[in-house]
């Protein structure tokens, strides 16, 4: 989860402050659904792939 929060905060927070914009938070959430869609996608690959 260290690299999915460094990269999502390197994407979606551009002027850190001290609390997010909508837009910031938004971005956050979508950016950590894409990854954890992304782990599904390759953790079904790997688990139905042929030995």
């Amino acid at each position: 989860m260290q690299t999915v929060r460094d990269k999502c905060f390197a994407k979606c927070i551009t002027k850190p402050g001290s609390s997010l914009s909508g837009s910031e938070s938004s971005c956050i959430s979508r950016c950590v659904e894409r990854y954890i869609e992304a782990t599904g996608i390759i953790s079904r690959a790997l688990f139905n792939a042929p030995r």
